[in-house]
């Protein structure tokens, strides 16, 4: 037989869960739940005693008077209905890109029901009942990856450490009610048990050694001082079901599953319990999460049963892999949104790539908006088959978003990032200015992180001309007199002046330099620009020679890389690559 479980709500006049209906209560059950429960177990586990038939409805009743908002009930998420979802991050360690995903699906989908019909709202969860891994910095910077991708939320931080008092009352409701009990294992005795089911081939399933104790036995160990973890009674022989919106379908045996601990032995709530707990007193709605949690729905729909509260609707993403499909770690790069702001993407890049990590609109589109992403998001249209993150598409996005940026809007941008990186001394200073200004024009459309630009900036900065010199590409061009134009540019500038006093006004002042250089010499074209640019640059290839000469006078004031070579230290060079030439001639 099945057990349907989602959706199901006890009306609060009839609240009593099943523990507490007796043993012919099939055709009651089918009445309050609307579906038939195959093995039902009734009767006297527990502490050999059954509650009284009233005990269970009034803890139902305290529980739907928990809370803020008490329990309400959502009849569907159809087009025009509010929607409550929520993010809920573990802090641990950094934000990784699936739950960046997870909570940008979260968002969009609240943010398309409050347009629709308002009133949706996007719950901000911090689940750190783990005390051992769980740090103040990693909720911080959790919290500061969501604000920079974008992701408001609506409520919270909501943390589950401070609410320890309701998941304890509701551990109190379900062993008042004969749905929970008192087990004073040990450890020892805990891992007996798993390398006996190990030695038979069994799955690691809890033995139920105190499942049946009498109250005389639980109240010896108490009287002893015993410590004990408070265990969730699984019934046995039940089929239960989801209609997951992503998965279709999702059927669970309860005999896979043994009873579950909800309480440690230290008095801590365990994560599953705290979830179904925390997800009915805040009114989600809907939870769309990763596919790794679809075995912790079982456990979850069980104890929302338990309790008489009314389950979300489930959503289970795919999940995220790596291009050789396994799972995407560090050893493949980059994974938290941190390390991708950290390497210079764009936050809006970063959020139109995760959105198409598993779904799509139905059409060619890639590049959305963020409006564009909320009109358009449904769950309907996220892919069951796991996606692979592509780095290089990333790249080829951010790339577009950086060509689209107004110019002003790139510059502000550099410019906050070379002041973080100490590359960019006094930005408000007008070479500061006239840098940045400069770099955008000549950077933009070869741009594929903000970080390169720097990484291209500073091989502007530099004067490679030995390694120039030395590299076979540069014969022809020695062949073709490169020295003649070498020794007239050091002589227009240590004999004459003429190019020190050039080097200090506009950029296109320079183009009349390079005509009086081949008109003197008698060179045109590649005889002349390419002798010219090695001189300047110390490279064969780059932006105009006249932007990198302006720039690196300008950055001389303003500029912190151990990269620079000053214009002064260049023709330095130069003077003596062409004195060694003449003793060596």
């Amino acid at each position: 037989m099945r057990v349907c479980m989602t959706g199901i709500k006890a009306p609060a006049s009839r609240g009593r869960t099943l523990r507490a209906l007796g043993r012919d209560s099939g055709a009651r059950i089918r009445s309050l739940f609307g579906c038939e429960l195959s093995g039902l177990r009734t009767g006297g586990r527990g502490h050999g005693v059954v509650p009284p038939a009233g005990s269970l409805a009034e803890a139902a009743g305290r529980s739907a008077a928990v809370g803020r908002r008490g329990v309400r009930c959502y009849s569907s998420s159809a087009d025009g209905e509010q929607v409550r979802v929520r993010f809920a991050p573990s802090p641990t360690g950094n934000l990784h890109v699936g739950g960046a995903r997870t909570a940008l699906y979260n968002y969009l989908y609240a943010q398309q029901k409050r347009q629709a019909a308002g009133g949706s709202a996007f719950v901000l969860r911090v689940e750190d009942t783990d005390k051992a891994r769980s740090t103040k910095e990693s909720e911080e910077a959790v919290l500061r990856d969501l604000k920079w991708l974008g992701l408001d939320w609506d409520e919270g931080p909501l943390r589950q450490s401070e609410r320890g008092d309701l998941y304890r009352q509701r551990a109190q409701e379900l062993l008042d009610g004969g749905l929970a009990y008192k087990c004073f294992c040990t450890d020892e005795e805990i891992t007996a048990m798993k390398e006996k089911a190990a030695e038979e081939g069994k799955p690691p399933i809890y033995s139920g050694k105190w499942a049946s104790a009498s109250r005389e036995e639980v109240d010896e160990m108490l009287a002893k001082g015993e410590t004990y973890a408070v265990r969730f009674r699984v019934p046995q022989d039940e089929l239960v079901t989801i209609q997951d919106a992503i998965r279709g379908e999702v059927t669970w045996n309860t005999n896979t599953l043994g009873d579950f601990i909800i309480m440690r032995s230290d008095g801590s709530p365990v994560y599953n319990f705290c979830v179904a707990v925390d997800d009915a007193d805040m009114d989600i709605t809907e939870v769309v999460r990763a596919e790794e949690h679809l075995p912790n729905t079982l456990r979850q729909v069980l104890i929302y049963n338990a309790l008489g509260l009314k389950p979300p609707k489930f959503a289970h993403c795919s999940l995220i892999l790596a291009p050789d499909r396994s799972k995407l770690s560090k050893r493949h790069g980059a994974t938290s949104v941190g390390e991708f702001k950290e390497e210079g993407y764009l936050s809006e890049a970063l959020m139109n790539y995760l959105a198409l990590l598993g779904w799509n609109d139905g059409t060619e589109q890639e590049m959305f908006t963020k409006d564009e992403l909320i009109e358009k998001f449904s769950l309907g249209r996220i892919t069951k088959s796991a996606a692979v993150f592509d780095k290089q598409k990333l790249n080829w996005m951010n790339s577009q978003y950086i060509r689209q940026l107004d110019a002003s809007d790139l510059e502000r941008r550099l410019t906050d990032l070379w002041v973080e990186k100490g590359v960019l001394a006094g930005p408000d200073t007008e070479e500061a200015r006239v840098i940045m200004a400069k770099t955008v024009e000549i950077f933009q459309e070869a741009l594929v992180t903000l970080n390169q630009s720097v990484e291209e900036f500073e091989t502007l900065l530099g004067f490679p001309l030995e390694a120039t010199l030395a590299d076979g590409k540069a014969k022809k061009c020695i062949e073709g007199g490169f020295y003649d134009v070498a020794k007239y540019i050091v002589d227009s500038y240590f004999v004459s002046g003429e190019l020190k006093e050039l080097v200090e006004t506009e950029p296109e002042s320079f183009k009349g330099f390079i005509k009086k250089v081949g008109k003197d010499l008698d060179k045109k074209g590649k005889n002349l620009f390419l002798p010219v640019r090695i001189c300047m640059t110390g490279a064969m290839q780059g932006p105009d020679v006249g932007d990198q000469v302006y720039l690196v006078k300008k950055a001389e004031s303003c500029i912190n890389s151990g990269a620079l070579v000053s214009f002064e230290e260049r023709m330095r060079v130069l003077q003596k690559a062409v004195e060694n030439v003449s003793v060596n001639a």
